[in-house]
């Protein structure tokens, strides 16, 4: 018989495009996913995806299976949700974000989005939200969006720059903007939530600059505490600025992000849930417009 389990691992696996990913992504060892999958095929009665060492692409068996197997998997989380939401008269949103969202920002739009849904929140990166939304396992998340990304179901909320932070007395806090090879004596801290980490890598490697690191952690609080200290230096958006530190522009480095939500479509599509959530959205919007004119522009 099918379990869930099955579809979850199938899913994984199509959404990550590697057994490796996919096993991280579901917290299951590599050999249990190949079996689960192996499992899943026998039940079947056919092979679902072709494997080999560069990628893992589906069959036309797995091609015809895969839309059943999202059905099922929402059906699966409607059957979760449905004691829950009797029992809270709300219904439950399961709401994903990046780890660099500003605390702050983030409970304003959890407090307003809890007005009307009961949530449950995760935090994870970028591709792995994406994931998780177009598998149906993710109602919203918030997160950085891509040049152009306007679908019915995005909502853009704030727009920032990425900057270069130094603590308060460091040498180069008072020169505003330096070059890219001003920073190559410089020790870094790596910010592993960073959207832009391989790019920023790219961009400096381009600029032939190799520091030194002496952190490399998925804590912003803590990349940013360092760098307060005097640990090293580090790139994160404007708006994460904490006591201690400032912001200088490094000539060439103009990344910005948006961040907004990512709205599953299917979800939406639930008169219930569009209604609940049109009701919040008015004031998610307004509280981005406040953080880009205090936190952003001001």
């Amino acid at each position: 018989m099918i379990k869930r389990s099955h579809i979850r691992q199938f899913l994984a696996v199509v959404d990550a495009g590697s057994f490796t990913r996919a096993a991280q992504q579901i917290r299951v060892t590599q050999p249990a996913l190949s079996t689960g999958i192996a499992d899943l095929e026998r039940l079947v009665g056919a092979p679902l995806f072709i494997r080999n060492r560069r990628q893992i692409r589906l069959t036309e068996a797995g091609g015809r299976f895969l839309p059943i197997a999202r059905d099922l998997e929402r059906g699966f989380r409607s059957a979760d949700g449905f004691g829950r939401a009797e029992e809270s008269d709300k219904p439950v949103l399961k709401l994903g974000t990046i780890r660099s969202v500003p605390g702050e920002f983030f409970q304003n739009v959890a407090g307003l989005l809890s007005r009307d849904f009961a949530l449950e929140i995760s935090e994870n990166s970028d591709s792995e939200l994406r994931a998780a939304i177009h598998a149906g396992r993710l109602n919203i998340a918030m997160l950085s969006l891509r040049s152009g990304e306007r679908e019915p179901n995005v909502v853009p909320l704030y727009e920032e720059p990425m900057v270069m932070f130094v603590a308060v007395n460091h040498a180069l806090a008072a020169q505003g903007e330096v070059t890219p090879e001003e920073l190559a004596p410089e020790t870094m801290i790596a910010r592993r939530s960073c959207e832009f980490l391989d790019a920023t890598s790219r961009f400096f490697t381009r600029h032939r600059v190799r520091p030194r690191f002496a952190l490399r952690s998925d804590s912003d609080d803590r990349c940013l505490r360092m760098v307060a200290a005097g640990v090293g230096i580090t790139t994160a958006p404007g708006s994460l600025a904490i006591e201690g530190i400032v912001p200088i522009k490094v000539s060439g480095y103009d990344f910005r992000r948006e961040l907004g939500l990512l709205i599953d479509p299917a979800w939406l599509a639930q008169p219930e849930m569009e209604q609940r959530l049109s009701r919040a959205l008015p004031a998610i919007q307004r509280a981005g417009a406040d953080w880009q004119d205090a936190k952003v522009d001001g």
